[in-house]
């Protein structure tokens, strides 16, 4: 009997070794072989706001959190770094990388003076005014686009790349491109001390150099869950997107269709080049030979024009090759506003007051300071220009493509544009 109850006690003992050392590989190594695949199942219809009856829910996913945050060591609350998970920034590289950056800031328009933007007499009602349209559409069933109705668990993995979570302060940041990102992704950075100078953390937004600040092993995403914590990734996307602030940054749809034309195309990026300038240049200018590399392109006057670029998006074929580009996807699809509650909704058209009211509310404007905006070179005034040789049915085209965006974030219509 004796012999029994020790060979059980072993057996117990043995399992949670077991167990305890998978978990333990499995965040150190990853499954970097397995992928997360979630069923797509019918529409789910968008439960409606929060009210007494799902209390007793609320309270045990909470429960449930706080017992998985324990159990993996992964606080959810703001905690203190752990200095095995920072990088340290490499030497800075020989290519000419650093070079692109500052040109494409350059084409940008960075203006590094302080300036005084216009301040609105109530940034708080702005704000819930903001949220309000966009909890408002998200639940209104005659206002329809694609994946509006999955809920956040039909997500594919890959598609919460741009999700930046830190963990330090309790802050989720959907970074989109064209819209400030390289600036709010080096105040992540010094958040979450994710990033060491010589062996300390970035305190300074501006001192990060900007191929470090789009290296994606810099930032904790929420596709990265899944190799550090296997079947429990999902629920603990869940706990830190309710207890968490999260905030994203927009701007008029077609002003950043011009912006990542404007530094993808009119400077030689070699990437982007070989990518998507030479299949368009193929297809939509029927240039059968064309230059190995993006130098010899422009010297021989080979380049995107803005037509080709609106044939490409408007393309049928484009997507069914590969999903476009963050550069140009619609900011619902990179951020998906339908499946998260957004606690802050700011705009590039008034980024000075809106970095500073964010700052004040996550508690960290005595820490560290917005670095200073940029004019906004591709202003919206440019549009009739830049629109004035595509034909009138692609304008159309091109805004039924992004208008979800346009009217969850307040922006808009461009009759203008659309107009005979």
């Amino acid at each position: 009997m004796t012999r029994t109850r020790l060979f059980r006690l072993w057996l117990v003992l043995g399992s949670v070794f077991m167990i305890l050392l998978i978990i333990v590989y499995w965040d150190n190594v990853g499954a970097a072989h397995f992928y997360l695949h979630t069923s797509f199942s019918r529409p789910h219809p968008l439960e409606p706001r929060p009210t007494r009856a799902r209390g007793a829910e609320r309270a045990l996913v909470s429960e449930v959190g706080e017992l998985l945050e324990k159990l993996l060591g992964a606080g959810t609350k703001p905690v203190a770094a752990v200095p095995g998970k920072r990088t340290e920034a490499p030497p800075p590289p020989a290519s000419g990388r650093s070079a692109l950056g500052t040109m494409e800031e350059s084409v940008r328009g960075y203006d590094w003076s302080p300036r005084d933007a216009q301040q609105s007499p109530d940034p708080d009602g702005r704000q819930a005014q903001r949220r309000g349209v966009l909890r408002d559409l998200c639940a209104n069933a005659s206002f329809v686009f694609p994946a509006k109705e999955r809920s956040f668990d039909d997500i594919p993995n890959y598609e919460l790349n741009h999700l930046i979570v830190d963990d330090r302060h309790g802050v989720i940041y959907c970074y989109v491109p064209k819209v400030a990102c390289t600036n709010w992704k080096r105040v992540m950075i010094v958040l979450s001390e994710s990033l060491l100078d010589q062996g300390a953390p970035y305190r300074d937004p501006l001192d990060i150099p900007r191929e470090y600040v789009h290296n994606s092993s810099t930032h904790l995403t929420f596709n990265k869950f899944w190799r550090r914590y296997g079947r429990f990734s999902r629920h603990l996307m869940k706990v830190k997107l309710q207890k968490y602030t999260k905030f994203l940054f927009v701007r008029d749809p077609f002003v950043r269709l011009i912006s990542a034309f404007r530094s993808k195309f009119e400077l030689e990026n070699e990437e982007f080049y070989r990518k998507f300038a030479m299949p368009m240049l193929r297809m939509y200018s029927n240039h059968t030979s064309l230059p190995a590399s993006v130098r010899e392109a422009f010297s021989a006057g080979l380049k995107v024009s803005f037509s080709n670029f609106i044939q490409y998006l408007l393309d049928p074929h484009t997507e069914k090759l590969a999903p476009f580009n963050e550069h140009w996807r619609q900011v619902h699809r990179l951020c998906h506003p339908c499946q998260i509650d957004y606690d802050f909704v700011g705009k590039l058209e008034t980024l000075d007051q809106d970095a500073a009211q964010l700052l004040r509310l996550l508690k960290v404007d005595k820490l560290l300071h917005f670095p200073p905006s940029y004019r906004n070179r591709t202003a919206s005034s440019w549009e009739e220009g830049w629109f004035a040789k595509i034909p009138l049915a692609w304008r159309r085209q091109l805004y039924k493509l992004y208008e979800a965006d346009f009217v969850l974030f307040g922006y808009p219509k461009p009759e203008n544009l659309l107009r005979d």
